[in-house]
C-alpha cells in the first residue's frame, strides 16, 4: 500500500471518527494486532482501519461511510467463521464486539441479543430462568453468523434452526437506513435473513423465542471404538431415523489426542464419539440414548446429567481461538447407505491430523417439520450432513488437510444433491456454483431480494450471493 494511500484512508477515517462513538483502530496503534484477529490461526488480514462500533447509529454511518467511499467492508460478529470473513486487507472492518447486550423478557420468552453477542452471553442470560435460546453447540461463536446461515445446535430436533427460532431483527441496510423485519414488516428481507447469511445488511438485534428446557439436560457422551467405526456409523444411522424429538444427536470419528481427559492407553486410538442432549425428563433420556450408549463396550461412558451451561462450553476446549488452523467442509446427504458409510468411514480414517475429526449430524425433528419455503435455508429435505472439520497446528502441511476434506466431500457427491451446510463451507473456493447449489431452486429468489437491498454488493465478504441483474 503506498505512503499517499496510507494518508488519504487516514484522513477519511479522521472524519468518520467524528460521527460514530465507538473507538477507530487503525495500524500502528497498539490494539491493532489484537483487533485484527480471528478464531481461524490461518487467517491474517491487515485492514486499513477497525471500527469498534458501540449502537446501531455507529453501524448505519459505518456503513455510509465504506459505500460512500467504496471501500470493502467486512462485519464483525464473533469472528468465528473458517473462512475469516470478519476482516480484510485494506478495507474496513466493522466490529460489533462491544455490542454484546443480552435483555430476556420471562413473561414473553424472548431474548433481544444485540449484533455481535456471542453464544455464551445468551445461554448466561437466559438459564437462570431455566430458559434457552436454540443456538450451536460452541460457546465462544457469535450468535449473528450461526444464526443467518441457519444455526444448528443441541435443541435443534426439539425446537428447529436458530434461524427458526428468530422472531425479528433490527438491521442497517446498504443505504443506510435503519429497519425493523419480521413475519408483517419487511417480510421478503426477514425471509432472505434466515439462512440467507449476511448478504442483506447489519443486523444489530436478534429477537429470539425462547423455551424452557431447565438447567440440567441428561447428556450421552460416549466413546466406541473407532476400528468398528461402520458398525458405529449404521447403528447411528437406523437409530436416528427412528428417534424423538427430544434427542439431537451427532456422531464424530477421530483420534484420541495425548490429554489427560483420556487414559493413556487410549492416546493416538481411533473413536467413534456419539453426543446427545434429551430435552425432557433426566430418567428418560437415560433410557433412550441407551441403544447409543450399550450397542458394544464403549471405550468411555462419560454420559449423564449435565448442566446446560456445560454441555455449551462442551467443545470450547477443543477449538482454541488463533492457535490451530481450521478448514470445515460440509455435505448433505440425501442416501446414507452401507456403501456411502463405507466410503465414509474409509476417508476419515485418513485424516492427517491427529486433531481433525468427521462428524455427521442428524436433522429431524422440529428442523424437518417448517416448510420448506417458509425460510431461506435450504437443507430439511435431507437426515444427514457430513462435516469434515480439518485443525491442525503446521502451516506446512495446510494443504494436505485442506485436501483430505475435499477428498472426502468428492467421494461423497454420488450420495448428494450437492447442497450443504454454509457455516461449514471452508473458504468458499466453488464461488457461485456451490452458493447455486447451496439454495438449489431458492438461489434465484436470493439474488433478486440481494438486488433490491444491497444492489452494489457492498455485502460481499460473506457466503456471498450476486445480485441478480433485474
Amino acid at each position: 500500500m503506498s505512503i499517499s494511500l496510507i494518508q488519504e484512508q487516514t484522513k477519511e477515517l479522521a472524519q468518520l471518527a467524528a460521527k460514530v462513538n465507538g473507538r477507530i483502530i487503525q495500524p500502528g496503534d497498539a490494539a491493532y494486532d489484537d483487533a485484527r484477529a480471528v478464531w481461524n490461526g490461518m487467517i491474517d488480514r491487515q485492514p486499513a482501519g477497525i471500527v469498534q462500533a458501540v449502537n446501531v447509529n455507529d453501524v448505519a454511518a459505518v456503513v455510509n461511510f465504506a459505500r460512500e467511499n467504496d471501500l470493502l467492508l467486512s462485519v464483525r460478529g464473533g469472528g468465528h467463521q473458517v473462512a475469516g470473513h470478519a476482516v480484510n486487507d485494506g478495507g474496513i472492518v466493522l466490529d460489533l464486539s462491544q455490542m454484546r447486550q443480552v435483555v430476556v423478557d420471562t413473561d414473553a420468552k424472548i431474548a433481544h441479543a444485540a449484533g455481535g453477542a456471542l453464544i455464551a452471553d445468551i445461554d448466561q442470560a437466559t438459564q437462570p430462568y431455566g430458559l434457552a435460546a436454540v443456538m450451536g453447540v460452541m460457546s465462544e461463536t457469535g450468535v449473528a453468523g450461526l444464526t443467518l446461515g441457519g444455526g444448528f445446535g443441541h435443541l435443534r430436533n426439539k425446537f428447529g434452526l436458530s434461524c427458526d427460532n428468530l422472531i425479528e431483527v433490527e438491521m442497517v441496510l446498504a443505504d443506510g437506513r435503519i429497519v425493523i423485519a419480521n413475519a408483517q414488516e419487511n417480510s421478503d428481507l426477514f425471509w432472505g435473513i434466515r439462512g440467507g447469511g449476511g448478504n442483506f445488511g447489519v443486523v444489530t438485534r436478534f429477537s429470539y423465542q425462547l423455551h424452557e428446557i431447565g438447567t440440567e439436560l441428561y447428556t450421552m457422551a460416549v466413546f466406541h471404538d473407532g476400528r468398528r467405526a461402520e458398525e458405529a456409523v449404521r447403528i447411528f444411522r437406523d437409530y436416528c431415523l427412528n428417534a424423538p424429538d427430544e434427542i439431537s444427536v451427532l456422531l464424530a470419528m477421530g483420534i484420541f489426542p495425548p490429554i489427560d481427559h483420556f487414559p493413556a492407553e487410549l492416546h493416538g486410538e481411533p473413536f467413534v464419539l456419539i453426543l446427545g442432549a434429551y430435552v425432557g425428563d433426566v430418567a428418560e433420556g437415560g433410557q433412550v440414548t441407551a441403544p447409543l450408549r450399550t450397542f458394544q463396550e464403549p471405550l468411555l461412558d462419560f454420559s449423564g446429567v449435565m448442566p446446560y451451561l456445560d454441555l455449551q462450553t462442551f467443545f470450547d476446549e477443543d477449538y482454541p481461538a488463533g492457535e490451530l488452523r481450521y478448514y470445515w467442509k460440509s455435505l448433505n446427504i440425501t442416501d446414507l447407505s452401507d456403501d456411502a458409510i463405507r466410503i465414509l468411514v474409509q476417508h476419515a480414517s485418513q485424516q492427517p491430523s491427529i486433531l481433525s475429526t468427521t462428524d455427521i449430524w442428524h436433522i429431524g425433528g422440529a428442523v424437518q417439520r417448517v416448510a420448506d419455503d417458509a425460510t431461506a435455508f435450504h437443507g430439511r429435505h435431507v437426515s444427514f450432513l457430513v462435516n469434515p472439520e480439518a485443525n491442525w497446528k503446521n502451516p506446512e502441511e495446510d494443504a494436505m488437510n485442506m485436501r483430505w476434506a475435499q477428498t472426502m466431500l468428492e467421494a461423497l457427491r454420488p450420495f448428494s444433491d450437492g447442497s450443504r451446510y454454509l457455516n461449514f463451507a471452508g473458504f468458499q473456493e466453488e464461488g457461485d456454483a456451490m452458493m447455486q447449489d447451496a439454495f438449489a431452486d431458492k438461489y434465484q429468489r436470493l439474488a433478486e431480494l440481494k438486488a433490491k437491498y444491497d444492489p452494489t454488493n457492498l455485502f460481499s465478504l460473506n457466503q456471498n450471493i450476486k445480485p441478480a441483474q433485474l
